[in-house]
Parts: C-alpha cells; structure tokens; sequence
C-alpha cells in the first residue's frame, strides 16, 4: 500500500472505532496523530501487528468486495471488523484478534488519554464523559514547592552522625527526628528531587498506570530486577513491568504520588499467630511489640505530618488518645450512596483518614479536589509526604545534608558488629563517581526490596552471605498486599468527580469471618482516569467499540462505583528478594532477583472480601456487579514489606524490635522491611510511626 492507502485505511478503521455521533470521532479528536507519534517511537507491535494486519484488512476488503476497506459502506466495515475481533481470519499472516485489539486500544489511548500526548483534541473527550483533571474551581494550581538545597558528591562531609539511606516516608521522618536532636545527617536519595511539573500527568505514564513509563524513576535503562523462572533462571523486568513492583523512586519515595491513605494497623494485626496459628508453607508470626507500644507513635505520626480524619469513625479498631489535625474530607456523592448501603447491611462504615490537607495547614493549602490525585504528584501540594514535611524539616535545621541521584551500593562494618559507613555511587555528565562517608549510624529505609538487596550486597569476611544473614532471613518473607473487591454500574450518576474520591471505607471482613485469616479493608476507589475506565472497568459484557462502545464510555464513567481493599497478607519465607547470579545495573551491581508467589490464605480472604464488595454494591442500588480477582503471583508493589522482619529471635527475623539489625549497635532500618506482617490496611502510617519510634530510641542512646 502507498502512504496515502495506508493513511486512509488507518482513518477509516479508526472512525469505526470510535465513530462521530454529537461528538467528535477519532480523527477528528487527533488520534492519527497520537498513532503517528507511537509510531515513531518504534515499537515493535506498530510494524509486526498493525501494518501487518492493515495491509491484511485491505486485502480481505479487495477480496470480499472489490473495494477498498475506506470505499465500503459502515456496515460493510463494521462486519470486518467484528470478524477479525472473532479471529476468524485464520490465514492472515498475524493474528486477526491481536490486531483489533491491539489498535483498538491504541485509539482508545489517543481519544481519552492527554491532550499533550497527540490525541483528545483540547480535552473534548474527557468533556463527552463527564471527567475534569484539575482542581476545583477557584483554586490555586500548581502550589508553591521547597527548593531543596541539595549537595554535590564533592561537597560532603567526610563523616555525619548519621547516613540515612532513602527520603521517603521512613527515611524523611528519620532524618527530620536525628537533624532536629543535632546530629549532623546526611540523605541519600537514588532518585531525582522531581518538582510538580517534572512529575508530570500522562495518562499512560504515571504510578497508577504505566503503560509506557512512569513519571517518578527509576530510569528504564541500567535498573532492571530479575524474575525467577520455573528452570531456576530469570527473566528481566524493567520498572514500567508489574512483576518489578516498582514503588517510586524520587524524594519523598511513594509519598510523591500515593493515594495517602493514614490507617493504622489493628491491634490483632499484631499477634496474627497467636490469634490464628500458623498454617501451613507460611512464615505467619506475632509482631515483637504490640499495638499499645505504637499507638502514641501513630499519633505523633498523624499531627506531625498531618492526616485529616473523624476520629470515632471505626470503634474497635485501637485505643485513640487525641482525634486528627483535621476534620475528615467531604463526603463525595458516591459515598453517601454506600452509606446508607452500608447501614441496610447492619455494616458500619465511616470516613477514611488521608494524609491530605482538608483544610489549610502549615502554610499549605487545603485539598484541591482533583479528579487525578493517586499516581500523581498533588498540584496543590496538599498531599502530606516526606517531601514537603518532615525532610523540609530536617534541612531547615541546617544539620541535614542531601544528596539526590546517588546510590548507595556498599554499607561498610567490622566485625559483623558495627557499621563504620557507606559508598556512593552517582553517574555524572557520562562518568562514574565513587565516594566513601563515614557514619556514626546507619539508617537503611530504601524500601523493602531495595533495602534488602543493600544488606546482601554488603558482604564482608565477617558475614560472607551479607549483613544480618547469618541464618539466612535478609530478604524473606516479602509481601504487599492482594487486592480484591467489585464494581458495580449504576442507572444514576454516583460519581461527583471530586478527588481524592476514596471517601468511605467498612472493617466487615476485618478479624471477623469463621475460616479466614485477618481480612481487610474495602474502601470505594480513588478518581478514576477515563484510561484505567477503559482498561479495568468496563463491564465484560460491556460494548467496547462502534457507537455502542463510545456510549458505554459516556454512559459508564460517572455511574460506575469500585469497592475494593487490601487484605491482610500471609507471608511465606519463600517469597523472597535475592541477588542475581547474571544481571547488574548499570554501576555493577547485582540486581534484585524476585522469587515466590502469594499463601492461598491470602487469596481465600481475598474471595471473602470480593464478595463483601459485591454485597455492598448490590445493596447501593447497582444494576450490575462484577467482581476484580487477584492472580497467585508474587505480591509486592507499592506496600512491599517485611524482607527485614522484626523480632526478638535472631535466626527467624532481622532485625530487633527497634529497627536495629540483631548483632550491630548502630545499624538501622526505618521502612516496610521491617514488618512481620502487613496488616490489613495501605502501611504508610505504620512505616511513619515505626519510624518515629526507631528514631527517638537512636537518639536516646
């Protein structure tokens, strides 16, 4: 085919795609632009899967008709390609159902993903289905950011009382807590200090769908993880991949972009094993402190940082001394709705706590109620992380030095006893550098899978398998959290559009069900993009392209409701972060290598929590319900925790029940690592207070 068939045809499947009704079809909304631009990019799919099937589609044209595809009438179009969404062309060169699919989903990214990424033509389509990107009318965006002062490899110390390795939620409190006490603290952050407009709003490219990257690090090239292979070799994964359960890696970590989420942990959460035993091929275990021990760093946790919240909301769920900073967000629309369900059902249910301003604080103002909070910086700057709270802190004492896009590949010790420091690496204008600090302590809080593989790289004479190895635990135990729950479709509107969104949450399948162990939270889902609607929330009987797929979007969006929750995850000791025998980064360093898969506890309490949600949505009124089931595979993401577990016993955990690695006297950790379990709610607020509490011992010694 010429350029010129070529553009046709591509412009005549396209509009059948998305046709023009009262609005605009997919070439007029720019989507051959997009496609152009993805195009160029040279992905493989382009030329071995859509020009491949174009070229067969005009040949099944030519045959059929003696036509070409753009000469047909609709109807004819429509029946094409209906036969290769059937994969009923089984001669074509490339599989007719691939093909559809493939540039079926491509024209959905064009039409409702970001105007600036070619397509949605001055945002028409987000007009067409109800959904607004910003803030609410009348306020200020994009807030005023902290200009961190940020040192280069030459102009460190030779030694600081303290080196913490990471500056998100653990890392930033540490440091806040040690800099504030007068030590003398550095902060190594391996990833890039990414001011709002440098995050960016990529609908394809962010923490909540990263289809063709993400927006908070690591780079794509020179920091791959491996994957364990059932023939005991590996696979590489890059961090835009699922199974590289990539949190971000950027100052302020996972706090940047996170949904914000302030549980604590349930008293229960703690004694897991006591409560239920310990079933089989699990590694399930009581916690070495109680709720009580945590409960007034939790407090800390909340006012100093800052959550928003009602207080009497969930009894039942810890003694609470003093209520939150702030009154509880608003309502939205959607919440109301699972209110009154919730109260038919006997459940109760109330707000759920945010990290997120409700109202101004600390010179920062109040939520903006945008419809793209979780996955994306705040441009408000009222999401509350360790970016613009407790790091702002710790450097506003004049005791914190930071350094950013440098990696600490080596903790130096002796004896197996004490740390003595640590040793950067940074790449610079095309050049390597190395240099070695000198610490009086050490605080590791690069989050669970890094922190690990930290300690196993830091192998001596004294401990040849790596720091805190000696009965091989560094690394075990790895867990997140499996996620279930339902949607439901509505015959009226549910959706206000006003962020965050998650505004109501239930504790019904929480410590509560006969046979289940732990259970969790179910929550109604953050805003939505138009982009994860088309990927994850159509109904499968849904209508998805034709007139009829375009009406499913608009008549969808903002009259579908998501229950969802994570549940209270079993740890096994073979879900694991390991050392790759064959892969490096690109400073040499050996990169995680991920084995395990999830306990089927956790996926039998998972079932249990689809079905509570599915329960929930029938009870609101929705016309249709269909539930979301988690796969078997290893479970880690942006809630990884517990390969550095805590506890009192040396050859079953890693560390004591302060934080500090068994046998060393000034060697910490201050992140998920540390958890035994992972309760049954999203961990940042654990993280924090465990935090607090590891840096107030450290300080008092």
């Amino acid at each position: 085919m010429s350029q010129y068939d070529a553009g046709s045809l591509l412009k005549a499947v396209t509009d059948r795609m998305i046709p023009k009704d009262d609005w605009q079809s997919a070439s007029e909304a720019g989507v051959l632009t997009y496609l152009e631009q993805y195009a160029a990019t040279g992905a493989a799919d382009w030329t071995k899967v859509i020009e491949t099937g174009l070229h067969s589609l005009q040949e099944e044209a030519l045959s059929l008709h003696e036509k070409p595809f753009s000469d047909l009438s609709a109807d004819e179009q429509d029946q094409l390609l209906k036969e290769a969404e059937l994969d009923a062309f089984r001669d074509w060169p490339v599989s007719s159902k691939l093909f559809f699919d493939t540039l079926l989903n491509l024209t959905a990214e064009g039409y409702y993903g970001s105007p600036e990424a070619g397509g949605n033509r001055e945002g028409q389509s987000w007009d067409m289905i109800g959904f607004r990107p910003g803030p609410a009318a009348g306020t200020a965006a994009p807030a005023p950011e902290a200009d961190f002062p940020q040192k280069s490899l030459e102009q460190l110390r030779d030694r600081y009382d303290a080196v913490v390795i990471g500056a998100g939620a653990g890392g930033s409190v540490a440091a806040a807590v040690l800099a504030e006490a007068g030590m003398q603290v550095l902060v190594v952050e391996r990833g890039s200090w990414l001011r709002y407009d440098q995050v960016g709003r990529d609908h394809l490219r962010n923490h909540r769908i990263s289809k063709y990257g993400h927006n908070t690090g690591p780079d794509l090239e020179g920091n791959p993880r491996t994957i364990a292979l059932a023939n005991g070799g590996e696979r590489i994964t890059l961090p835009i991949d699922g199974d590289y359960h990539n949190n971000a890696m950027t100052v302020g970590g996972g706090t940047r972009v996170y949904g914000a989420q302030a549980w604590r942990f349930h008293p229960e959460d703690f004694r897991m094993a006591s409560r239920y035993g310990v079933p089989e091929g699990s590694s399930l275990s009581d916690w070495p402190i109680r709720y009580e021990d945590l409960e007034p760093y939790y407090e800390r946790a909340e006012w100093e940082v800052g959550v928003s919240g009602d207080g009497s909301a969930h009894p039942g769920r810890g003694k609470r001394q003093n209520a939150y900073p702030m009154p509880a967000m608003p309502m939205t629309l959607e919440a109301e709705r699972l209110a009154g369900a919730a109260q038919k059902l006997g459940w109760h249910s109330g707000a759920v706590p945010l990290l997120i301003n409700s109202v101004e604080r600390d010179g920062r103002q109040a939520c903006g109620r945008c419809g793209q909070c979780v996955g994306f910086a705040c441009p408000t700057n009222s999401k509350n992380g360790g970016h613009n709270t407790m790091l702002v802190r710790a450097l506003a004492t004049g005791n914190c030095d930071l350094i950013c896009d440098t990696i600490v590949e080596h903790i130096d010790t002796e004896g197996g006893k004490h740390a003595t420091g640590v040793r950067l690496v940074q790449q610079s204008k095309g050049s390597v550098h190395r240099r070695q600090i000198r610490a009086g302590q050490t605080i590791v809080a690069a989050g669970a899978i890094e922190s690990a593989r930290l300690l196993l790289h830091s192998a001596s004479d004294s401990e040849p398998d790596g720091i805190g190895n000696r009965h091989g635990q560094v690394g075990r135990n790895l867990q997140g959290h499996v996620y279930s729950g339902a949607y439901g479709l509505f015959d009226e509107v549910v959706q206000d559009g006003l962020g965050p969104g998650v505004s109501i949450a239930t504790f019904s399948a929480e410590h509560s069900n006969k046979g289940i162990i732990g259970g969790g939270l179910l929550a109604n889902e953050f805003t939505r993009l138009p982009l994860i609607h088309w990927y994850r929330a159509l109904s499968p009987n849904a209508a998805r392209w034709g007139i009829k797929g375009k009406e499913t979007m608009r008549d969808t969006f903002l009259r579908t409701s998501q229950i969802q929750g994570p549940i209270q995850e079993i740890p096994n000791a073979e879900s694991r972060v390991q050392l790759s025998k064959s892969v490096k980064d690109r400073f040499g360093m050996p990169v995680a290598y991920l084995s395990g898969s999830v306990h089927p506890e956790s996926l039998r309490a998972a079932a249990l929590l689809g079905e509570q949600a599915e329960k929930w949505l029938w009870a609101a009124g929705a016309r249709e319900v269909w539930q979301t089931r988690p796969g078997g595979g290893l479970s880690a993401g942006q809630h990884q925790a517990g390969t550095l577990r805590m506890g009192n016993d040396p050859a079953t955990s890693v560390t004591d029940p302060f934080g500090r690695v068994h046998g060393y006297d000034n060697l910490w950790v201050s992140d998920g690592s540390v958890h035994v379990t992972n309760g049954g709610v999203n961990p940042v607020l654990t993280i924090m207070a465990l935090a607090f509490r590891t840096a107030d011992n450290l300080v008092k010694l």
